[in-house]
């Protein structure tokens, strides 16, 4: 089963501020942690964590094994126990770059939030108690395997709790998340953010719809359906970031042929635990068919999150978007779902909808001599990232620059084809 398998101690130097007892206890508890490369054989444990709402639905075992399926993963997944009890999971794929090897939670590239997976038990353990278990521990266990680890877009509280890792050195992310509690109705809902602005938008997008002959509102119960909006989703927004001198974020065919089996995954998975469902407006009458708001979103329980979305230029007038949250939002209150997460990046729509703003920050953390540098090179990216997100003029600048090598990138793989 397992690659490697290592008992460890965490040292009481591991970590500045754990006290003489928090250390004592540590080496009292001996933490074994073991390393695998199958996901398969962790499957069980991994879902049994992955009903845990304080997990992240990023990490959950449907997720993590469409990205593997779709990308040539390298993965370095740790298992940590204590006296057998399963504490946490951590599944890693490691990136080779020129110089450094960095393990990152599997798919970090199109998650919004991550958390790692954590059982029970590690509630019984002080913060500081596993920021020297982890310090120390991973380094063991990953060496051989990384220079360094990245665990970005991680919250240092989550569902009412303090995060499991909320001890560890971190940064400030570049970018915070943005979720909207739901309060049982879509009118109690609202009372939150202006309810009369929010309805009065509302009728005013469905009466300019009606004029172009009326809309439905399409959950894509059945997978072709699905991969259909899914493709209109991509044309959609490839326009769009074209239009807006931007390069486009889901042109590659790996990320295509993930969601593609996101949506294969959520053929049989349960109603409440969609790893990716996809919604619309979809115009009646004489524009019979045509799709003018795309979102897709994930589930896990009373947790959902918009992973992506879409509107078709034809009908931006109409504000379609809007009318499609507000019938998500409507729908999933009367589903028992509790929180609506806008995902990651500051925007003005989700700041328009949303109550809380969640600070994310990226923990990193050498396992070699190389990795410090390593690590200093993140944190010098992050911050650099964090300056130009400040600057409008220069962010533009910075993001003109990314389409145009996008764009010959894209010319140059055409004429080797």
């Amino acid at each position: 089963m397992p690659n490697t398998d290592f008992i460890l101690a965490p040292l009481s130097n591991a970590m500045r501020h754990v006290s003489a007892a928090q250390a004592e206890r540590c080496d009292t508890d001996r933490i074994a942690m073991s390393v695998h490369s199958d996901m398969v054989s962790l499957e069980a444990e991994w879902r049994a964590l992955d009903e845990s709402n304080r997990n992240s639905l990023f990490q959950s075992f449907d997720w993590c094994a469409a990205w593997k399926a779709t990308h040539k993963s390298d993965l370095r997944i740790v298992r940590g126990t204590i006296g057998g009890r399963l504490l946490f999971l951590l599944p890693f794929e490691v990136e080779r770059r020129a110089f450094f090897r960095t393990a990152r939670l599997i798919g970090s590239e199109h998650s919004n939030l991550n958390t790692g997976l954590f059982g029970s038990g590690i509630d019984g353990m002080s913060q500081g108690e596993i920021a020297a278990a982890l310090t120390t521990g991973l380094a063991r266990a990953l060496r051989r395997f990384a220079d360094v680890v990245v665990l970005d877009r991680m919250p240092a509280a989550w569902r009412g709790a303090a995060h499991p890792l909320a001890g560890l050195p971190a940064n400030q992310n570049p970018n915070a998340s943005f979720q909207l509690p739901l309060l049982g109705t879509v009118e109690h809902t609202l009372v939150q953010i202006n309810a009369r602005r929010r309805r009065k938008k509302m009728r005013l997008s469905e009466r300019r719809l009606a004029e172009m002959g009326g809309y439905d509102y399409v959950i894509a119960r059945e997978s072709g359906e699905a991969l259909a909006l899914l493709e209109t989703f991509f044309r959609q927004k490839a326009a769009r970031f074209e239009a807006q001198g931007l390069p486009d974020a889901f042109r590659t065919p790996e990320t295509r042929a993930f969601f593609h089996a996101l949506i294969d995954a959520g053929a049989s998975a349960r109603e409440d635990r969609r790893p990716l469902e996809m919604n619309a407006i979809r115009l009646k009458g004489a524009h019979e068919g045509r799709v003018v708001a795309i979102s897709g979103i994930a589930r896990k329980g009373d947790h959902v999150v918009c992973q992506f979305g879409s509107i078709d230029e034809f009908a931006a007038d109409s504000s379609p978007g809007e009318l499609l949250y507000y019938r998500m939002i409507e729908r999933f209150c009367a589903d028992g779902v509790t929180l609506f997460d806008f995902g990651i990046g500051d925007q003005a729509y989700k700041r328009s909808w949303c109550t809380i703003e969640t600070p994310l920050q990226d923990i990193i953390l050498p396992m070699t001599a190389r990795g410090y540098l390593a690590a200093a090179a993140h944190r010098t990216a992050a911050g650099a990232k964090r300056a130009i997100k400040a600057n409008k003029t220069l962010y533009a600048f910075v993001q003109r620059q990314r389409q145009r090598r996008q764009a010959t990138a894209s010319a140059t793989d055409t004429e080797d084809g």
